[in-house]
């Protein structure tokens, strides 16, 4: 049985034969692995941390693109908004100064008629004094033709007189004070 035990190899029996090949094999593999495993394994893992290292700059500078653009937006938006302040402010003194034209342009308007008035207030007013003192001339005309046809004593003539002046009310005919005829006039 001892025999048969010492043929029998061990796991922990040191074989050089054995480790001679292992070892050999190991090279051999290690030295085709390196030729074309690692080399092209080696290009691929470069060319992917450079294609990372592109990406990233590219990321980078669309970022800074699109920051650029973000600054640009809003300045353009400050231009903007400054622009249409500025608009409404023109817009708001053209109609302050358009205002002020029709403004005055109605007093213009509001003191030609009021001087056209009184203009005709005053013209009427004289020719309506004209047709009293024509109206007045008759009637001295026909209390002279009274007068002559009889003969009257002084108080007689005075109280003819007061009595066609009576008749007649001046004050109405009179330009007032204040630009205006008075009430009664019509």
């Amino acid at each position: 049985m001892l025999i048969l035990a010492a043929a029998k190899p061990s796991l922990i029996d040191i074989n050089f034969g054995l480790m001679f090949w292992t070892i050999v094999s190991f090279l051999i593999v290690l030295v085709v692995l390196k030729k074309f495993a690692f080399g092209p394994i080696q290009a691929t893992l470069d060319e992917r941390r450079n294609a990372i290292a592109a990406d990233i700059d590219a990321a980078e500078h669309a970022r800074q693109e699109a920051q650029s653009a973000l600054a640009e937006y809003r300045q353009a938006l400050a231009d903007s908004r400054r622009e249409a302040t500025k608009i409404i402010e023109e817009a708001r003194r053209a109609a302050e100064q358009q205002r002020s034209r029709d403004i005055a342009d109605l007093e213009a308007e509001k003191n030609r008629l009021l001087k056209r008035a009184k203009d005709e207030i005053d013209s009427e007013t004289r020719s309506s004094l004209q047709a009293i003192r024509d109206q007045l001339a008759d009637l001295t005309v026909a209390t002279a033709e009274k007068v002559v046809r009889r003969q009257l004593d002084e108080t007689e003539q005075r109280r003819l007189i007061d009595e066609a002046m009576a008749d007649v009310d001046f004050s109405q005919f009179a330009p007032a004070e204040s630009g205006t005829p008075a009430e009664g006039g019509e």
